[in-house]
């Protein structure tokens, strides 16, 4: 998963770009980049490592302009290189910078096309840069020297027909603008915003609200599936639906995981969804589990906490945060190679023994992917002196990889994967395990918006929507995403050259 920003401002938007990455901080750990433009000209800074790292005052000094955007990463297969750290530019035709979230489906057959039909070379292994290039040759065939709204979304049109997979796109188009699209299922989100400054109208889009929020741009409403929006460095915005035949089909795993809780993702209240998760899990926990003894609910913080909390009430038991959280430590779900997970926990996480001693606990967690995490917590509960351990996931069992955008592991590595909910609690070592149903997650997250009928729930049936996933594609996803896979694939481009980064 990662985070995009695009900003059209009346001033320097350096610092908003900054900021807006920061609050979104939480989608990718592993690279930041900002594009400005200025006079015409591309002012570059990427990096691995955090915003806070990656940007220093001469970078920030150097990106000048009122028109950029902004990308922070973490690898959804392949390597942490430089080299794949975004934004990525091509400088025909006009001079395009591009920064993308989420995966192409079909990106090894565009990889191809694009050399084939457009002589157009790519220089590395991620999908952004493929997606970067066919956009780029879509403007090339519009045969104009001044793009205006309808060139562009003709293009997109045309990317839209040769893409297949989950997308949310922001690019600059030098001496023309800014453009955002999203993919016609709306699998990644995308949202857009403005604020009004004495000079006129500001527009913004960020994959969530918080980062609008964080710049104190007012949200206007989300990118439709398959929509495009097209923003002037003048500050005129146009928007096209771009997309034969769009559907309203977001990504379930951005309320369970991945998003804040004080974003709203497509008209739904990340932080509501999660507590009617709770109210949902809790229901299933009191049916199920009436006759268990149950002394107190704890989460393990912090995507779990607001379902948590509304189990604890649902079944009249005391909340009580057991385990203390080390803010300076990343998302172990999105750490690359099994062998630093396993190290991160416990410098992630310190249980509070007075919480845990002589006590019969339920732990409350978003999800359960590997397991392996899951395992440690609950061995660490034991070592603080509990009596039994019980295990809930807000989240029904993952069994399937995603192919969307968001790093889970291959199949084979998934816990769930060929386990029933016996044979997973016995592998953590729980007394007792209980999953969300499908039906009650769905039903969680549509009550603020009854408008979308189905989600992107692949991870949990094995049902991806854009009906071009075969097994073929699951055994290559399985190849490049296994840990080994990783560690081969990092130690080989850690040998290459790596670019596009200023000072």
């Amino acid at each position: 998963m990662c985070g995009i920003v695009g900003i059209v401002g009346k001033y320097p938007v350096n610092q908003a770009l900054y900021d807006g990455l920061t609050v979104l901080q939480h989608r990718g750990q592993d690279a930041a980049g900002i594009v400005t433009v200025d006079h015409n000209t591309l002012r570059l800074r990427k990096a691995n490592g955090l915003v806070k790292d990656v940007f220093e005052a001469r970078h920030m000094q150097r990106l000048a302009g009122n028109i950029g955007i902004g990308h922070v990463r973490y690898p959804t297969a392949g390597s942490s290189s430089t080299a794949e750290a975004q934004p990525f530019y091509v400088n025909s035709p006009f001079g395009i910078a591009l920064a993308h979230n989420g995966n192409l489906t079909n990106s090894h057959i565009l990889k191809e096309d694009i050399f084939r039909v457009a002589r157009r070379h790519v220089n590395t292994t991620s999908d952004s840069e493929v997606l970067l290039n066919v956009l780029a040759h879509e403007l090339h065939n519009s045969g104009v020297m001044e793009l205006q709204a309808e060139h562009i979304f003709r293009a997109v049109a045309n990317v839209h027909r040769k893409v297949k997979g989950g997308y949310a796109v922001v690019a600059l188009i030098i001496g023309h603008g800014l453009l955002a699209f999203r993919d016609p299922n709306g699998i990644r989100p995308l949202v857009m915003g403005k604020r009004e400054t004495a000079l006129g109208t500001e527009y913004m889009v960020a994959s969530e609200s918080v980062a609008l929020d964080a710049d104190g741009f007012t949200v206007l409403r989300d990118v439709s599936p398959g929509e495009a929006v097209y923003i002037t460095e003048q500050g005129e915005l146009h928007s096209f639906q771009c997309a034969e035949n769009p559907s309203y089909t977001p990504c379930i795993f951005e309320y369970v995981y991945f998003a804040r809780p004080d974003s709203t993702i497509d008209n739904i209240s990340v932080y509501a969804s999660r507590v009617a998760m709770g109210t949902m899990l809790g229901q299933k926990i009191k049916r199920e589990w009436a006759n268990l003894d149950i002394d107190v609910v704890i989460p393990i913080p912090e995507t779990s906490n607001d379902a948590a909390l509304q189990i604890a009430t649902v079944l009249g038991l005391p909340y009580r945060q057991g385990y203390v959280k080390n803010r300076y430590i990343g998302r172990t779900f999105i750490m690359p190679g099994q062998e630093a997970r396993k190290k991160s926990v416990k410098r992630k996480l310190n249980a509070i023994k007075q919480e845990f001693k002589d006590k019969n606990v339920l732990l409350v967690d978003d999800s359960i992917v590997r397991g392996t995490t899951s395992q440690q917590i609950i061995d660490m509960a034991r070592e603080a002196g509990a009596k039994k351990v019980y295990f809930a996931s807000a989240a029904p069992e993952i069994r399937f990889p995603n192919v969307y955008g968001i790093d889970m592991p291959s199949a084979n590595e998934l816990i769930a994967h060929g386990h029933d909910v016996e044979s997973i609690c016995n592998i953590i070592g729980a007394d007792g395990l209980i999953f969300q149903s499908l039906p009650d997650l769905i039903e969680a997250v549509r009550l603020e918006n009854p408008e979308i009928k189905r989600f992107e729930t692949s991870v949990f049936d094995g049902n991806y929507v854009t009906n071009d996933i075969d097994q073929e594609y699951l055994n290559r996803l399985d190849q490049m995403r296994s840990d080994g896979a990783k560690e081969k694939s990092g130690a080989a481009m850690a040998t290459n050259l790596e670019t596009y980064n200023e000072g």
